[in-house]
């Protein structure tokens, strides 16, 4: 009986996974939308964003906290 408690833990945590899964690829393309959208629309540029995300990236690797604090 305890094993198969075990083997539905484990199914019901790939589901789970798998659910996430689905979730992180609509909001990155939800969210890739948005960027294109708002280049077509000059309010941003692809340089201005490519430099945001460098910067953002290196405040990242360098151990801050930002903008996670």
């Amino acid at each position: 009986m305890n094993s198969f408690s075990t083997s539905m833990d484990l199914v019901e945590f790939i589901g789970k996974l798998g659910d996430l899964k689905d979730e992180h690829y609509h909001m990155t393309l939800a969210f890739s939308a948005m960027i294109e959208l708002m280049i077509d629309k000059g309010l941003i540029s692809r340089q201005e964003l490519e430099q945001k995300t460098a910067e953002l990236d290196q405040l990242m690797t360098t151990g801050s906290t930002y903008p996670m604090a």
